[in-house]
């Protein structure tokens, strides 16, 4: 197994969270197989749209506690902390005063096309983590900087 700074190709500590690493979380999920044309964007559900976007979120989650070296145990309690329904409601009224029309829009949509929910969550927490999803997905496959940046006035427990 490597040493923590064998993984941190010689830098003597992990980076900081306000640093390029928050930048580079998801810069190897960028490359689509093909480019999505605005006629197939339209296409694209909403619950499509927040099934990519649950995974582009749980994988930026994953990445941001990747530094400091932890427990796979201390990984897993951290990472599902973040990616339940109530969490993610609480970002996205965090996010929302940052939003653009549009993205308000998406976010509508996602919140319409919330069907179905676990027993535990209420409707509108449920509605609100898709939402989120919903808009994570949508902005993966059309603004990947404003992701970025939106991903970036999360605020992601360190503990």
């Amino acid at each position: 197994m490597k040493s923590k700074e064998e993984l941190l190709n010689g830098q003597d500590e992990a980076p900081n969270q306000n640093s390029s690493w928050t930048q580079a979380l998801l810069v190897n999920t960028v490359l689509l197989p093909q480019q999505i044309s605005l006629s197939q964007l339209q296409q694209i559900s909403p619950a499509a749209l927040a099934y990519l976007g649950d995974a582009i979120y749980e994988l930026y989650v994953r990445m941001f506690y990747l530094l400091p070296l932890q427990r796979p145990e201390t990984y897993h309690r951290l990472v599902v902390a973040q990616v339940r329904a109530e969490t993610q409601a609480l970002h996205l009224r965090s996010l929302t005063p940052h939003l653009r029309e549009t993205e308000l829009e998406i976010v509508r949509r996602g919140r319409n096309a919330a069907t179905g929910r676990p027993k535990r969550v209420d409707p509108g927490i449920y509605q609100q983590a898709t939402s989120l999803e919903t808009l994570i997905g949508y902005l993966y496959l059309t603004d990947y900087q404003r992701l970025t940046e939106l991903l970036q006035i999360l605020h992601l427990d360190q503990q």
